[in-house]
């Protein structure tokens, strides 16, 4: 497999032979690594913050069926102290013996590739790596003043550009020892047959409503499953449970993510997982992967500070400018003319390194298509909101939406379908609602959706009850695949 090693400043890179050095501006920015194959993608960028340059080269390497190290899933568990005490009872025994011969309160260790420098802790470190895979990474263990007992306090990547020049040698030895063995990812336990809905009763606009979620709690008992309602103060209950629903709008930098990352390390089954949480909420990932994969879309341009001036001549105007992580008709603005262009862009770039912007497409409707297990499994017309070119339009406080019908699966254009369940099956095999427009009998993907809206009336006015039975069915599929046994905890 080809190892790319990307970093801010090249002269900054390690040297290792079978490798090359990549900058992050070319690796973001240059549209001929989409097309390589078999790449694994060494990240050691400055940053792994939401939406800076690091955090992007992970996720476009995902896009691009790349394999990165770190993975985005890695760089968000790394910020969780419930995911890091987790890691620590995991790493219990392992550590109270490594420290056991320690005089300080505190010890940090500087990590490259699993490896400590002074090889005294060697087992832990690995340990570690296999848990949260930082190439470079600074860990922080302490003794309890109560019990003596140590335990993983902070886990942070650390700044190539930073390091000193005496310590390259070490991070180049390290890299190279990484490259020469096999990496097994670590493996979480296995839980039990109880489900978990996680909602927000005083969420503005959530995905499902009180109605809705009293569908899927009375759907999933008829699949037999014990059903609980739970909110954010319950994060600690999540290992309780054998299946975790989320019912709440997701976004990265938010607890639903937490929720679905512990639930994921604890062994549930989880919709939404992390990896689609990731993926769909950041429409630069979905704008690579569809066009990796042919999948038909607007024409679309990954716009940086770079290349900004290239927009109108490339998509023309109007144009519609996307914040990665917009959803609900926020953060998406259409730019009419020049002038708007050169207002709307760099508010937008002030937010984020990269924006996406699409030509323009104007339609009556929006299919929207309902995926589950890579299947079809409803779909919808949404109606754009009067006299507006969205299906919201919001005007300040003020909320306006179009009309909306369901629709039976027999009744939408084949092609539509077909290229609703591609475009949701770069995300993953959970539930997805893929927003598509259509155009002289032509599909063109809009957004993958995590987290589908369905609410009483609107989603279910076809299939009724047997919408919710259809997505609870498939959680206890997931988990009669799985081998559990129900009702042991």
């Amino acid at each position: 497999m080809r190892t790319i090693i990307v970093v801010n400043d090249v002269s900054r890179a390690p040297q290792v032979d079978g490798t090359e050095v990549v900058s992050a501006r070319d690796y973001l920015g240059d549209p001929a690594w989409a097309d390589r194959r078999g790449c694994r993608v060494i990240n050691l960028c400055r940053s792994f913050r939401y939406q800076k340059a690091g955090y992007y080269v992970s996720l476009l390497a995902h896009a691009r069926g790349h394999r990165p190290v770190p993975t985005l899933a890695t760089i968000q568990a790394a910020k969780s102290s419930t995911i890091l005490r987790l890691h620590s009872d995991e790493l219990y025994d392992a550590v109270q013996r490594s420290f056991a011969q320690e005089t300080e309160a505190s010890v940090t260790l500087e990590l490259f590739f699993g490896r400590e420098p002074a090889g005294q802790h060697a087992r832990v470190a690995a340990a570690l790596f296999g848990r949260v895979s930082l190439p470079m990474m600074r860990a922080t263990f302490a003794r309890s003043e109560r019990s003596g007992d140590w335990s993983l306090v902070s886990c942070a990547p650390m700044d190539l550009d930073r390091l000193p020049d005496d310590r390259i040698a070490e991070l180049t030895e390290s890299l190279q020892a990484f490259l020469r063995r096999r990496h097994v990812p670590h493996r979480p336990d296995r839980g039990r047959y109880d489900l978990a809905i996680l909602s927000n009763p005083t969420e503005a606009e959530p995905p499902s409503c009180a109605s809705a979620l009293r569908r899927f709690e009375r759907a999933a008992e008829a699949e037999g499953f014990a059903v609980e309602m739970i909110e954010r103060d319950e994060y600690s209950r999540v290992a309780e449970f054998d299946a975790l629903f989320i019912r709440e709008t997701t976004a990265v930098n938010h607890h639903t993510f937490r929720f679905a990352q512990r639930a994921a390390a604890a062994g549930l089954v989880v919709m939404d997982d992390p990896e689609s949480i990731l993926r769909c909420t950041n429409k630069v990932y979905l704008a690579e992967a569809l066009g990796r994969h042919g999948v038909p879309a607007p024409a679309t341009m990954i716009v940086h500070r770079g290349n900004q001036a290239k927009v109108a001549e490339t998509l023309g105007l109007p144009c519609v400018l996307k914040q990665p992580d917009s959803a609900f008709s926020q953060g998406v603005v259409k730019a009419a003319d020049e002038a708007e262009l050169r207002e709307l862009l760099p508010q937008l770039l002030r937010r984020s390194d990269l924006v996406v912007a699409q030509a323009f497409m104007p339609t009556e409707f929006d299919w929207r298509i309902g995926v589950l297990a890579q299947r079809p499994l409803y779909a919808c017309r949404y109606h754009m909101a009067k006299k507006h070119w969205q299906i919201i339009h919001r005007e300040g406080e003020r909320l306006t939406e179009g009309m909306s019908d369901a629709i039976p699966l027999e009744d939408v254009p084949p092609a539509v379908l077909e290229v609703a369940v591609r475009a949701a099956n770069l995300m993953g095999d959970g539930l997805y609602g893929v927003d598509l427009k259509e155009v002289d009998g032509k599909p063109y993907i809009i957004e993958v959706n995590d987290n589908p809206s369905i609410d009483a009336g609107y989603e279910d006015q076809h299939l009724g009850e047997g919408l919710y039975r259809a997505i609870m069915a498939d959680f206890r599929r997931r988990l009669d695949e799985r081998g559990r046994k129900p009702g042991h905890r």
